[in-house]
């Protein structure tokens, strides 16, 4: 546009050099048709010219609007590039917070992948150990029993000793105690525990029981009612047992024992652990 502007006041300048110069000496009717022909040459020249520069300046005012679009079109560009701009770094802003939520979540996964690990681990671990338990229980054998003497009332006295067959029978977890004979035979070796307990209420009656390892007698327990109260006896022991060993009640020669269905002479045992 500026190329046009600038060679419009040229093509002015080349008109009006072109135009004839001429003297009062020289006119002569000739001259005259010279000139109007001159004339018209130069109006026939002039007219192309202004039509030309014209049309020069149709196209620059066309140019100049153009122009002004293509400016107000530019600035409309660069504010959307602005904006786009301003957008683009809150976008990236959001990638990046984006990014470290994501790498603080993975971290997070990662740590809880590891302890869960660890406690699959523990847990099998455990289930191992659950599992080997239990098959040890269920190896291990299952001794424990508790029994009364009887219903009846009073027992004895008697010119002999007599093994105490208590018929009543509360528990009696691996059948290792016949009521039938009264005594308790080790179904394992191990460590077994035993308590008594033996009552009577009679006038100058003399209350003695014996707790019997095989053969061996372990204790001697014996009172005498000489008050015409109660009298009661009780015992614990620990044994060592191998596998057979039996264990019994004794009511002693000359002695009298009492039970009913208050259940107060008992025997009871059972194991601790097998060896």
């Amino acid at each position: 546009m500026r190329t046009v502007a600038g060679f419009l006041p040229l093509l002015l300048c080349l008109v009006w050099t072109c135009a004839p110069v001429t003297t009062g000496d020289n006119i002569t009717q000739g001259g005259n048709r010279e000139k109007g022909a001159q004339l018209e040459t130069q109006t026939d020249f002039s007219s192309e010219i202004w039509a030309e520069l014209k049309q020069l300046r149709d196209m620059a005012v066309e140019q100049q609007v153009e122009l002004r679009n293509s400016n107000r079109k530019i600035e409309e560009l660069e504010q959307e590039n602005k904006v786009l701009r301003v957008r683009m770094n809150a976008s990236e802003n959001k990638v990046e917070e984006l990014k470290r939520e994501n790498a603080n979540l993975l971290d997070r996964v990662t740590k809880t992948e590891n302890q869960n690990s660890v406690l699959e681990t523990r847990m099998s671990s455990t289930e191992s150990e659950v599992e080997r338990l239990q098959s040890e229980n269920a190896d291990r054998p299952k001794v424990a029993f508790t029994v009364g003497l009887t219903d009846v009332g009073q027992i004895g006295p008697y010119n002999t000793e007599l093994t105490l067959q208590f018929g009543k029978v509360f528990t009696n977890i691996g059948q290792a105690y016949s009521p039938s004979t009264g005594i308790f035979t080790a179904p394992v070796k191990g460590a077994y525990y035993f308590r008594f307990n033996a009552w009577d209420a009679r006038y100058s009656n003399v209350l003695g029981i014996k707790l019997f390892h095989n053969n061996k007698m372990m204790t001697h327990c014996y009172d005498v009612n000489d008050n015409n109260g109660y009298i009661h006896v009780s015992n614990g022991f620990v044994l060592q047992l191998e596998k057979g060993d039996t264990i019994y009640m004794v009511l002693r020669s000359g002695s009298a024992i009492w039970d009913d269905t208050n259940n107060r002479t008992t025997f009871s045992g059972f194991l601790l652990f097998a060896q």
